[in-house]
């Protein structure tokens, strides 16, 4: 019987599990890294104030897909199947702190990027306003080979963005496309903009006591 060729989904499914470990230290490292770094802050939280550190690795499925979307023809037959590897992208494992109010951002990333001056800055941005702060980098303590990523989030706009990711970005066959559909970006927008101007006038009102 012929042996049945390996595609390059085959490869990269069999590199995402061997870097699978490897994924874990990076973000199990960063996310303590981050929470120990950000302790001064969290002291001095009032009480409706919030401060979150999550972290996570990519699922072996959403990291072909994005490894994929990179691509001209938007699959893997630009060029030789050895060619393509999971380690060329930057968020495999993963850090996003959450922040309420939002005058917060701009604190937290100060102390983080004085611990991290070498990571990459990658902002987030819609329409040229920023909706966040993102970094990529090696924990080298961690591995050499998997990059970390945090980011720097209101709290309010980083929970919509998880529900939406997991609602249009992660949708069923009868949903693909929807992240092009006009309407819908429009409506994201809408959304991030009425939270973000809830918090501004959040921010007015309590400096008024």
């Amino acid at each position: 019987m012929a042996e049945v060729e390996r595609t390059a989904e085959d490869r990269l499914r069999e590199e995402y599990f061997s870097l699978l470990p490897e994924m874990h230290r990076v973000a199990d490292r960063l996310e303590a890294e981050i929470r120990y770094l950000l302790l001064p802050v969290s002291g001095r939280l009032q009480r409706y104030e919030r401060l979150a550190v999550k972290s996570r690795v990519k699922s072996c499925e959403s990291a072909l897909d994005k490894l994929r979307r990179h691509q001209e023809t938007r699959d893997f037959k630009d060029r030789p199947q050895e060619a393509y590897t999971l380690t060329s992208l930057n968020d495999l494992a993963g850090v996003r702190v959450l922040v309420f109010p939002r005058n917060w951002l701009a604190d937290v990333d100060r102390r983080l990027r004085s611990e991290f001056p070498t990571w990459t800055p990658d902002p987030v941005k819609d329409g040229g306003e920023l909706q966040a702060f993102k970094y990529h980098g090696y924990c080298p303590q961690a591995s050499d080979r998997v990059r970390g990523e945090y980011q720097i989030v209101s709290m309010l706009t980083g929970l919509f963005w998880e529900v939406e990711h997991a609602a249009v970005y992660k949708p069923d066959v009868r949903l693909a496309g929807i992240t092009q559909h006009r309407g819908m970006q429009e409506r994201t927008r809408d959304v991030v903009r009425a939270l973000r101007a809830f918090e501004e006038q959040f921010e007015v009102l309590a400096r008024e006591g």
